[in-house]
């Protein structure tokens, strides 16, 4: 398939696939003419780059998983390199959580002592006499 239908298949550009081409990512035969052709297994690949990119992932993150399809996998995901990204990935996403978690933490403290001050400030106001 010609590259404008691999975009149209894939739900990208022709542009973004090009760019995935750059990076080593997607990898068209060209033909006499020097059309990038394309066969029905880079669909395969697009559709895990864009799933990937979707959730996080960089380019230099997706490759062993793109390196996994091209060796013959169903999924990009079960040979170790992918293991090892994924691994990695989790373990930033946990990090990530923790740093949010004290973020909530103090925030829920800085509102809990502002309603505080303005409830005790209401109670000064209504006391004093007229």
């Amino acid at each position: 398939m010609l590259i404008g239908e691999l975009a149209a298949r894939a739900g990208t550009s022709t542009r973004t696939l090009r760019y995935y081409e750059t990076h080593g990512l997607v990898r068209p035969h060209r033909s006499a003419n020097g059309y990038r052709v394309y066969d029905e297994a880079e669909l395969r690949v697009v559709h895990e780059i864009r799933a990937l990119l979707a959730v996080g992932f960089d380019l230099a993150d997706i490759r062993p998983f793109v390196a996994c399809l091209r060796a013959g996998h169903s999924s990009g995901d079960v040979c170790p390199d992918s293991v090892a990204v994924l691994r990695r990935k989790l373990a930033e996403v946990d990090a990530y959580l923790d740093r949010l978690g004290g973020v909530r933490q103090q925030l829920q403290e800085q509102l809990t002592h502002a309603i505080a001050y303005r409830e005790e400030q209401c109670l000064r106001t209504r006391r004093r006499p007229d």
